[in-house]
């Protein structure tokens, strides 16, 4: 039952139903010659009627989601499992599941319920055309990133997908360059006394992890610190020459980082702090302080001066104002700055080539050493790791600005 007034949109015809999944099915196929000319046409027509095929019973026969994706999904693996390979043939089930969906839902004019009824033809192409040229551009960016993940489980030292990987064989996946993190730069990685011990020493890559940590929550520290009181600073009104100011703060995201580590490390020289652990923490917290900076100052937009100033007149001091009033309400934006702060410490490569020497070296520099000097793929499994961290950190960002607009009153 429809409630009053709920716009229904008009369902299309079979021709508008059956050329859109016929025109994805003709670049698929088209992209399973894999530049193979004489097969190109082949199967870019081949693709065309199957999915012309599959879209046409979903519609007329199957009219139920779940069937539609069943039929569609079991249709197209079994009908490749034999020519392109289980590895493919899972891709176009997956495929073929979201097919029967979408013709079903291009058939009942759904499609059109996002938009006003007064949408034309063209506007309603340019509503989806937009979205699906984002999605590709979304999908080329995390692609490598895609790869990776199933790479660093290769049992074989390369950096391509082996014949066993592409059919799923259980032999041809391991841990064992997960392992060789712990066991790479050890004495006597099987032994039992002294084990901790000598890991904690010599292994090459816990060694890089320690002094990504150490270096990096030191660095944090410094930027946050720094960052907010000059944040703080910055919002007043009577605050002068603020954009001058603010320029110069920020200048390290927008100057190039070989031009900020040569500086680095000319001025550390000539104070005696380059090639210590000092001088890294010094030059990432430099790296990291806009970051907080300009995190801060988007939380202070929205914060009521009025608070300050009340505090202010019933005797708080600035100290007290600032830990029992501003410093909870702007909190969230502190520690999304913190964590902007701290991973890019954790991912910084080009600073640490000139200011750290052997006993600074952090996992960055040890990706570098690695791919330089010795290819393994242990850095794949380290980068893993890297993206698993950096994907935690954003998301703890992303629930601390939504939890800090509550505070401010912008969301429910």
């Amino acid at each position: 039952m429809h409630k009053p007034f709920q716009y229904i949109p008009p369902k299309p015809p079979m021709w508008f139903n059956l050329f859109w999944p016929g025109i994805f099915g003709a670049i698929l196929g088209f992209l399973t010659s894999t530049g193979q000319r004489d097969l190109m046409l082949v199967y870019s027509i081949i693709g065309l009627l199957i999915f012309i095929l599959l879209t046409f019973v979903s519609i007329k026969f199957l009219k139920v989601n779940l069937y539609s994706s069943i039929f569609s999904a079991s249709f197209l693996f079994l009908s490749s499992l034999t020519y392109f390979g289980l590895t493919y043939s899972i891709i176009l089930a997956l495929i073929g599941w979201f097919l029967g969906k979408t013709s079903l839902w291009l058939a009942s004019g759904n499609y059109r319920s996002g938009l006003p009824p007064y949408a034309t033809s063209i506007e309603v192409l340019w509503f989806y055309g937009f979205r699906f040229i984002c999605s590709l551009i979304f999908l080329f960016l995390i692609a490598p990133i895609l790869i990776v993940f199933p790479l660093s489980f290769n049992i074989e030292p390369y950096f391509s997908f082996t014949e066993g990987m592409l059919n799923f064989k259980p032999e041809a996946y391991s841990l064992r360059w997960y392992k060789d993190i712990l066991y790479n730069g050890m004495v006597a990685p099987q032994a039992i006394e002294g084990w901790w011990s000598d890991l904690w020493a010599n292994a090459q890559w816990i060694r890089s992890i320690r002094n990504s940590f150490i270096i990096g929550i030191f660095s944090t520290l410094i930027a946050t610190s720094i960052g907010t009181l000059a944040a703080i600073g910055l919002s007043r009104s009577e605050m002068p020459y603020r954009r001058p100011i603010m320029a110069l703060l920020i200048s390290p995201m927008v100057v190039p980082l070989v031009i900020i580590a040569s500086g680095l490390f000319f001025f550390f020289s000539d104070v005696g702090i380059a090639k210590t652990y000092v001088g890294v923490i010094l030059a990432h917290a430099v790296l990291g302080t806009p970051y907080v900076i300009i995190t801060v100052t988007a939380t202070l937009v929205g914060f009521d001066k009025s608070l300050t100033r009340a505090a202010g007149s019933l005797g708080a001091g600035p100290f007290k104002t600032f830990f029992k009033i501003q410093m909870p309400l702007i909190l969230p934006g502190v520690i999304s700055g913190a964590l902007f702060a701290f991973i890019t410490s954790f991912d910084e490569v080009v600073v640490v080539l000139q200011l750290a020497d052997v006993r600074q070296r952090t996992i960055p520099r040890q990706m570098f050493s690695g791919i330089r000097e010795q290819i393994s793929p242990t850095i794949l499994a380290v980068a893993t790791i890297l993206v698993i961290i950096s994907i935690i950190l954003l998301t703890v960002v992303e629930l601390l600005r939504r939890r800090s607009e509550r505070l401010r009153g912008i969301t429910n």
